[in-house]
């Protein structure tokens, strides 16, 4: 898509970003740290991201097959919905980068970027389907309060057409996200200059921005 978003300190456009500490140096990496990278994602020996956690190469084996296998297995959820909620609970976490990554992702998969700008605006209300719909609701509820859950919450994903092995595969998305802050204290943001007036409500908050 071509359609620039720039809304609430969020945008589609590529932001890029650097590690706050030292990461490997590919010259000095050992053999199983070049393994794992090379397992974890095609471009991880281009980024700050992987080449900051592959100093503990065991943690980030374990990373990498877990968020592999949740975003891009095969079958259950449509991969352009596992980007959209993936981008409703980036919006929640105030993760900017998240946030542009997977949107972008979303509207290469589906071709328009309409629900985007919804989740920008108001993730919590965000959809242009009933489908849509539920999933930014969910979404929401087990990002912001996940231990109030209830069946009422799983009954209005089956009404949208969501089968249970379908929620497991969303639960899964939505759970991974909420902790992936968690994982980005050790890093920064390098946003360009034509970008950086979308940070300036959050000047105050520690960076919460992550790879996704």
């Amino acid at each position: 898509m071509t359609d620039i978003i720039r809304s609430h300190g969020f945008t589609n456009e590529s932001l890029e970003w650097n590690a706050w500490f030292d990461v490997i140096d590919l010259d000095r990496a050992t053999g199983e740290q070049i393994a794992v990278l090379e397992e974890s994602h095609p471009k991880a020996k281009e980024s700050d991201y992987y080449r900051f956690f592959v100093h503990q190469p065991d943690i980030l084996r374990q990373r990498s097959a877990a968020f592999n296998a949740i975003m891009y297995a095969p079958g259950g959820l449509p991969r352009a919905e596992r980007e959209l909620l993936t981008t409703v609970v980036s919006r929640l976490n105030g993760c900017v980068y998240c946030a542009s990554v997977h949107a972008q992702r979303f509207e290469q998969l589906a071709k328009r970027n309409d629900v985007i700008r919804q989740v920008f605006a108001d993730p919590r209300s965000a959809g242009t389907t009933k489908r849509e719909e539920a999933i930014a609701r969910f979404s929401t509820a087990l990002t912001e309060h996940p231990n109030e859950i209830e069946a009422g919450h799983l009954h209005e994903l089956r009404e949208a057409g969501l089968t249970d092995a379908v929620i497991l595969d969303l639960i899964h998305s939505i759970v991974i996200f909420a902790w992936a802050p968690a994982d980005a204290q050790p890093r920064r943001a390098r946003v360009s200059r034509a970008n950086t007036h979308l940070l300036t409500e959050r000047r105050d908050r520690p960076s919460t921005n992550t790879r996704g």
